[in-house]
């Protein structure tokens, strides 16, 4: 992985100049991506490209539904999005797709009221991004070092998924709505998902024993996880998970406190995004 001023340099060195005349901006404060990505829309810019991780390209994102402007990623510095869009791993890679120019349409979700673009969900999940966002440290190790702690003592919770045909009722572990298919880091939730249909995959994770475990982190890895038997599958434009007190949830991993009833929709097509033009994007 390269550092951000050696990738301002190889975009400095490789891009073409004969597409693109370009600003680089440097965020100051927490929400400053946001702000930067909205004035550019607003000025009519072609393409706001985001070096940074997941949380600084969640801003510029939500800046950038509903207009001409596209999103685009350098490097998978922020990989949960660029890994299902197959976005080259290499920073000269990247950057060629830069070149390129291909733009596509991609579908977004909406949980109680805030942009998601790959998953948002209750239960597990949502509990570990708040424990991860009070942890003192950061990285892969941190996440899974309190994936693993909090796995032994977690109590999985009754939930009522409602959508437009009725109420169904689910002990879970964890539910999660997924625009994409993956978490990040290869870890496919939800292996059919698409970016393109209009719909989210709702993988419903039922409580496990941890005879279970196994099975569940090789599918989860090797996109079977919803061939497994303690998972369910729904395909839907829009729910609301009813549950039994206030408690958190995630956006893209992002903890948040919310009421008893969540509303989660897909908005079909609503955000521009710059990725290969050859792939299996779904």
């Amino acid at each position: 992985m390269h550092g951000k001023e050696f990738i301002l340099h190889l975009i400095n060195k490789h891009i073409d100049r004969n597409q693109y005349d370009y600003t680089i901006c440097k965020t100051e404060y927490a929400g400053h991506a946001s702000e930067i990505a909205r004035d550019a829309a607003e000025k009519g810019i072609d393409i706001v490209t985001a070096i940074g991780g997941d949380g600084t390209i969640n801003e510029i994102g939500r800046s950038l539904i509903h207009t001409d402007t596209a999103l685009d990623y350098p490097l998978r510095l922020g990989e949960r999005l660029a890994r299902h869009l197959h976005i080259p791993i290499n920073v000269w890679g990247a950057i060629e797709t830069l070149n390129r120019g291909f733009i596509k349409d991609i579908d977004y979700g909406i949980i109680d009221n805030h942009p998601f673009f790959c998953t948002c969900g209750v239960g597990f999940d949502a509990f570990v991004s708040l424990k991860f966002a009070d942890s003192g440290k950061r990285g892969l190790l941190t996440y899974l070092e309190n994936t693993l702690h909090e796995s032994l003592k977690y109590q999985p919770e009754t939930y009522e998924i409602e959508n437009e045909l009725g109420t169904v009722r689910h002990k879970a572990f964890l539910i999660a709505c997924a625009n994409a298919s993956q978490y990040g880091n290869n870890a496919y939730i939800a292996p059919q998902a698409s970016l393109t249909d209009g719909m989210m995959d709702i993988t419903i994770l039922e409580p496990f024993t941890v005879l279970d475990v196994p099975a569940l982190s090789f599918q989860l890895f090797n996109k079977t996880l919803d061939q497994n038997s303690r998972i369910k599958i729904m395909k839907e434009k829009k729910i609301t998970i009813h549950r039994h007190q206030e408690g958190v949830f995630h956006f893209d991993g992002d903890p948040m406190m919310g009421g008893k009833d969540l509303t989660v929709e897909v908005v079909h097509r609503g955000l521009r995004v710059i990725a290969p033009e050859r792939g299996k994007h779904r």
